[in-house]
């Protein structure tokens, strides 16, 4: 029996009571929650339900509580007791060996433990990282990737289809800079000189893309300033760029399952058709030479221009064609995540999406605040161009992938985010994924240590510490933590979590004996639950990407 078995228990319980005391209402009507207690004193659960019946009943919602208590079976198997609290909550106090039943539960489901068909039938497409393949990755980008990959584990763990989706803009003036750049590097590869372009990029990157190109086609393009030589280096550095920007997320343990050009977005003949359509529903009008978009009409500040006046588009238009084709295909629900610098961006992309005939939830964008990095008490300056970026690989090397992707996705991804290299590789407990780890690691050594001494018991009666009691409860939450994680995008509610159970096992572990030769059921129920206690950590550092040792 699950926390969701549970809790669907209390809630038919609660129901079915509503039902019975006053059958006038109908279950339309009825809203309430069961939650967990914040202290034990007043029960393992409780529910606002005689509060929320109070207005469509106009009466005292103690007394409200009295009526629903009296409804209730007092000797359900799950149950203890029942109590009235405070204004009118009932409290429901759960026998512990109900709750012991979620062990054997947990080493059955093993690795699915957690998961569940909440989000069946529904299906996200999840657009992340989308950086310029003009460069390496940086630490805005990396935030991205932690954050988006964890939001498609945890949309996976509900029961959602999920597509993650790369967005390469390989067709703005970023590339053309960068172009330029490789063929003034090229040209020092083979001794002659060339100045950079204003706006060109400076990083190592560059330098090794000019060198592979001049190995690869030695000196023929020197001085060639034909079109065909520029769109064959073109192509060629974002060829290389791209690839190199694969191999960091590979390492980053972060895949795709499309990736989307921009460039094939414009020579599929998308813009036009998007244009058009907009055109169609009246959401677009002439004035000075320039196309505009009613935006509006769907809640902008200002309407957006989509041609400008000499007939180039503006950044917002190809754009639109991406997400018209990303809407052809039939997703239930759209997710970006963009960078904090993108704040005036989201409301054009919404209207977009309405002056296309679809309703503003079909699109979620979720902006991300940058990082700071911090060495020593100082900070790590980052820039792109200059060369002198710290790039994703640099600080995986630095400090790990799962110390990463760990403190990347322990905020929320609005908040802005100080990457402490120090504590990041430090190892004590003010490190948390050092905490989580060394829990998992702990109670891998207590496994072994018990080898197969202690047969799994057929019962866990023995369980009523306190400290057992808060483990219990805890474990039985992870499914519907899960589901709440995933429905809110929100992987940092699965971080809380982690730490949490780390701190309820080493808590257990100091005041619970767990190898007793002395009691061996007690010592097999412990056992038993630690096995479980190791599948729920696992499961949930799985959830955002980072493993968990068997040692340390």
């Amino acid at each position: 029996m699950g926390l969701n078995t549970a809790i669907q228990q209390l809630q038919q319980m609660v129901q079915t009571a509503i039902h019975q005391a006053f059958p006038e209402l109908s279950s339309s009507e009825v809203s309430f929650v069961i939650e967990r207690t914040k202290d034990p004193k007043n029960g393992d659960y409780a529910t606002n339900a005689a509060m929320q019946l109070t207005k469509l009943l106009r009466q005292n919602p103690r007394m409200i509580a009295t009526a629903l208590v009296e409804k209730m079976p007092h000797d359900h198997d799950i149950l203890k007791t029942i109590e009235i609290a405070g204004p009118g909550f009932i409290n429901f106090f759960l026998a512990p060996a109900s709750l012991a039943t979620v062990i054997p539960t947990i080493l059955e489901q093993g690795a699915t433990y957690g998961t569940s068909n909440y989000g069946a039938e529904k299906t996200y497409n999840v657009e992340f990282v989308s950086a310029n393949p003009t460069g390496s990755l940086h630490l805005g980008h990396a935030r991205q990737a932690a954050l988006g990959d964890s939001i498609c584990r945890l949309l996976e763990g509900a029961g959602y289809h999920v597509v993650r989706e790369y967005y390469i803009n390989d067709a703005g003036n970023q590339i053309h800079n960068l172009t330029l750049s490789v063929i003034a590097r090229y040209h020092e590869a083979c001794g002659i000189a060339m100045e950079m372009p204003r706006d060109g990029y400076f990083g190592r990157d560059v330098v090794a893309i000019a060198k592979a190109l001049k190995k690869q086609y030695d000196d023929q393009f020197v001085n060639d300033k034909s079109m065909e030589t520029y769109w064959i280096i073109r192509n060629y550095a974002v060829k290389k760029e791209l690839e190199q920007i694969q191999q960091d997320l590979e390492v980053f343990r972060t895949h795709f399952d499309i990736w989307s050009s921009e460039s094939a977005i414009r020579d599929r003949g998308l813009v036009e058709r998007s244009l058009e359509i907009l055109k169609e529903t009246g959401s677009t009008y002439e004035l000075e030479g320039a196309t505009w978009f009613k935006t509006t009409d769907f809640g902008d500040d200002k309407d957006r221009v989509l041609i400008k006046s000499d007939q180039t588009y503006t950044y917002l238009t190809p754009d639109i064609a991406y997400h018209v084709d990303k809407l052809s295909r039939g997703y239930d629900y759209l997710v970006n995540l963009l960078g904090a610098d993108h704040h005036g961006y989201v409301n054009r992309l919404k209207a977009a999406i309405m002056a296309l005939g679809h309703s503003e939830e079909k699109l979620e964008v979720e902006l991300v605040q940058m990082v700071r990095l911090l060495k020593d008490g100082e900070e790590y300056k980052m820039s792109k161009r200059s060369g002198n970026a710290v790039t994703m690989r640099e600080l995986c090397e630095e400090v790990g992938v799962d110390a990463v992707r760990y403190f990347f996705v322990a905020r929320s991804g609005s908040s802005h985010l100080d990457f402490d290299l120090n504590l990041a590789t430090s190892k004590n407990n003010e490190n948390p994924v050092y905490y989580a780890q060394y829990a998992h690691a702990r109670m891998c050594s207590l496994l072994d240590a018990a080898a197969t001494q202690y047969p799994e018991p057929s019962t866990y009666q023995l369980l009523t510490h306190p400290n057992e009691i808060e483990l219990l409860k805890h474990m039985l939450e992870f499914p519907t933590m899960v589901i709440d994680a995933a429905h809110t995008r929100a992987p940092y509610k699965m971080t809380n979590y982690i730490q949490q159970l780390a701190q309820l096992f080493h808590a257990f572990y100091g005041s619970c004996r767990v190898l007793d030769e002395q009691a061996p059921e007690l010592t097999a129920e412990r056992v038993g639950l630690v096995k479980a206690v190791a599948i729920v950590l696992r499961n949930a550092l799985t959830f955002i990407g980072v493993e968990a040792p068997t040692s340390m």
